[in-house]
């Protein structure tokens, strides 16, 4: 893996000036994983917050070959874009040394609701590319309404804490569970606080021969009402409640690469963000509790399936 030196040195490849806001948990995520293709690289984008902040006519935050896809197409679009370079190859109009790396970017809505089909279309077939999904739990980018991605609870535009309900009623889905059903080479959870974890993790994905995933968790002071200058943080809170588990599925085999000292409870990552300020009344302790039970619960799956072929 590139040391921080290392990676320092290499091209950005994704510029400042972009208009994603402030604390967006987006752009660390983009420049760590285009750091690690250390190469060629193509790259397409779903509909949302990353394409409307970084495309805005006539400029763009990109320095590679970028396509945008449709909300809910990007799967398919760096489907097509890998099978023409694979055809292009074999016909001589890419040299055989030129090795390209392909990465799709989507948001939870792109990738957990809206693009899935396609996702599990490109992943079934094969295709070599990366995906890498920001997850920042809801569809922010259209007026933060709840997607298959936000956590049990969370007060939304859709899902409002109010007199009728207490904010979204159902758990969030696991994609990276989905994903891993698939049976590609390798899946991955990641933080953009541990840059180290993010950065090994995107080198593996795009050095697999085949399709591969990343699951980013992507703090958003917008749709998360938290402060910005806390978005590290809070991404490192949710890792040491358990709620965001660090792991990744290489050929099958389940490996746990973060697990807390001391476990902290799941109030520690809500007290950062007014979309949960609701569940922190004593009124409301039994949501409380079964949230967390949700957490203890799949942490105990995972911590039952470490080191073990799923």
């Amino acid at each position: 893996m590139a040391t921080l030196k290392e990676l320092s040195k290499r091209d950005e490849l994704f510029s400042g000036g972009h208009r994603l806001c402030s604390g967006c948990g987006i752009p660390p995520i983009v420049r760590l994983v285009l750091r690690a293709a250390n190469g060629p690289v193509v790259a397409t984008t779903a509909t949302g917050c990353l394409e409307v902040g970084t495309t805005i006519y006539p400029y763009t935050a990109w320095r590679i070959p970028w396509i945008h896809s449709a909300f809910e197409n990007a799967a398919a679009t760096i489907s097509g874009i890998e099978t023409a370079y694979r055809a292009f190859k074999k016909r001589g109009k890419i040299p055989p040394d030129k090795n390209i790396k392909f990465i799709a970017f989507g948001g939870d809505g792109g990738t957990y609701d809206i693009g899935l089909q396609a996702l599990s279309g490109a992943l079934e077939r094969g295709h070599n590319f990366l995906y890498v999904c920001y997850d920042n739990g809801a569809y922010m980018n259209t007026g933060i309404q709840r997607s298959g991605a936000t956590p049990f609870g969370a007060a939304t535009t859709t899902s409002p804490a109010g007199d009728v309900i207490l904010g979204k009623q159902e758990a969030r889905k696991d994609l990276t569970r989905i994903v891993v059903a698939h049976n590609i080479p390798y899946a991955a959870q990641a933080s953009p606080h541990n840059w180290a974890d993010l950065s090994r993790k995107a080198e593996k994905a795009l050095k697999v021969d085949g399709p591969s995933f990343l699951n980013v968790i992507s703090p958003c002071p917008l749709g998360w009402y938290s402060k910005p200058e806390e978005s590290v943080e809070a991404a490192k809170v949710a890792v040491d409640t358990c709620y965001w588990a660090l792991y990744e599925v290489e050929n099958g085999v389940l490996k746990i690469n973060y697990k807390p000292k001391e476990k902290k409870p799941i109030a520690e990552w809500l007290k950062m963000q007014a979309r949960f300020k609701h569940l922190l009344k004593p009124e409301n302790k039994e949501l409380l509790d079964k949230l967390q039970e949700n957490i203890d619960k799949e942490w105990e799956r995972l911590l039952g399936l470490d080191g073990k072929v799923i």
